[in-house]
């Protein structure tokens, strides 16, 4: 799993990073889920998806996950996926509770050192990425964010044809 040494002490925790200056294609992953289902983000092409990087020890990315819970609920038929990736080096043992009590109705998956490296071995977490329709990253941020700023992030990417 990965060790913690990636990242850089809480202090980074709360920064936002700036908007990214040039478009990129999400990499993809295939990574499983707790009850054993392999999550492609290439599967999703045609949705707006936020891939959240987290931790249950992290306090910022617990204080997140209620937010993008009503968020994923509120715009998961105008085609919004959420996809929650944790840095838990405990793995399911740590994670499968978590997900359990908070209740999160979207995909979790366990991140592997290649889904950290592909997505540019950011400083901080929670790490979020907005990716629209067509699979380009449009958005990255580092650290907490409001339900007003996701919501402004989500609204962004959602398809074309169903705002």
């Amino acid at each position: 799993m990965l060790n913690k040494f990636y990242f850089l002490p809480v202090l980074f925790l709360f920064m936002t990073s700036a908007s990214l200056a040039q478009k990129v294609q999400a990499p993809n992953f295939s990574l499983i889920t707790s009850d054993g289902k392999a999550i492609e983000l290439v599967k999703f092409k045609g949705k707006a998806v936020v891939v959240n990087f987290w931790a249950t020890w992290c306090p910022p990315c617990k204080r997140e996950i209620p937010d993008l819970i009503q968020l994923y609920k509120k715009y998961k038929k105008e085609g919004l996926v959420v996809i929650g990736i944790s840095i838990d080096e405990e793995g399911w043992e740590a994670v499968k509770p978590f997900i359990e009590k908070a209740k999160i109705p979207y995909p979790v998956v366990l991140a592997d050192q290649n889904v950290v490296r592909d997505y540019g071995n950011f400083d901080g977490i929670p790490a979020t990425f907005f990716i629209d329709s067509n699979g380009i990253i449009v958005d990255r941020q580092i650290g907490m964010l409001t339900k007003e700023i996701f919501e402004t992030e989500v609204k962004a990417i959602l398809p074309k044809t169903n705002k």
